[in-house]
């Protein structure tokens, strides 16, 4: 099983971006996605998942109203959309699949894609 992240870049804040994470290798519609996020010095924290389906989403408290996760199953990809960013949203975001559930913790994940890095500027 294979993530590629895509999308990442530097925004100024109160911007908008769209990531990507494209899952090959095994059948899509039967993992849990998430999307987790690392800025420098901090542990790495969850950010956003979503059920097999698609009918139920989870969003951090951090970034409820701003983000939205979603999936394309038809696509093999998952994506999140983040509006109205903040400089302390700046990291590098993980996609994550084969969750049991929804809520399951960062260990509880058996892929993840390399990253990609997301800088916002005040």
């Amino acid at each position: 099983v294979q993530l590629a992240e895509s999308g990442g870049g530097l925004v100024q804040a109160g911007g908008s971006l769209r990531l990507s994470c494209a899952i090959s290798g095994r059948t899509f519609s039967s993992y849990v996605m998430g999307w987790f996020r690392q800025a420098p010095g901090k542990e790495r924290e969850f950010v956003a998942a979503i059920t097999r389906s698609g009918g139920r989403r989870d969003h951090a408290d951090s970034v409820k109203g701003r983000f939205t996760i979603s999936r394309d199953n038809a696509k093999n990809t998952v994506y999140l959309q983040m509006n109205s960013l903040k400089p302390e949203d700046t990291a590098v975001y993980y996609c994550a699949a084969g969750a049991p559930r929804l809520g399951a913790r960062a260990h509880e994940y058996d892929y993840w894609g390399q990253g990609t890095q997301v800088t916002v500027s005040s």
